[in-house]
């Protein structure tokens, strides 16, 4: 049960703006062969899904906080929207992605996105990321 709430803690984690992976973590859980490689993908996938969803909870929530820090410019507003009005919410296909993911989750709550379409879009490239990652491990026999 500890591997299930680890894997869940670090890929949670791992989905906010701190600067960690969980696919190492993923990788080494299933290499150890005594655990579901279901539920393996299941927790990562729910717990990395849950910590883009905390990204968004901040923008959404922290708009003023961040421009008030200075993290978030007219600027940055500005190029975001632009994004999100040029490719719409597909662009959160690439929440799976280091480095850009992070803050995309985090300015579709600054923009409002539709949080339904937020979590679907957001579900499927994290579960999709980590499906990617266990049939590899799998298949070169991890």
């Amino acid at each position: 049960m500890i591997v299930y709430f680890t894997l869940f803690s670090v890929s949670f984690l791992s989905a906010t703006l701190l600067p960690l992976g969980s696919e190492a973590l993923l990788l080494y859980d299933i290499s150890l062969t005594q655990y579901s490689l279901f539920l393996l993908w299941l927790v990562a996938t729910f717990g990395n899904t849950l910590g883009a969803f905390t990204n968004y909870y901040i923008g959404h929530k922290g708009e003023l906080y961040l421009e008030k820090k200075g993290h978030l410019t007219a600027e940055k507003m500005q190029q975001y929207n632009k994004i999100f009005d040029q490719y719409g919410g597909m662009i959160l296909l690439l929440s799976w992605m280091p480095i850009v993911g992070d803050p995309l989750t985090l300015m579709a709550g600054v923009l409002r996105y539709r949080l339904d379409y937020f979590v679907l879009i957001v579900l499927v490239a994290k579960g999709g990321r980590y499906g990617v990652l266990v049939f590899f491990a799998t298949q070169i026999g991890l």
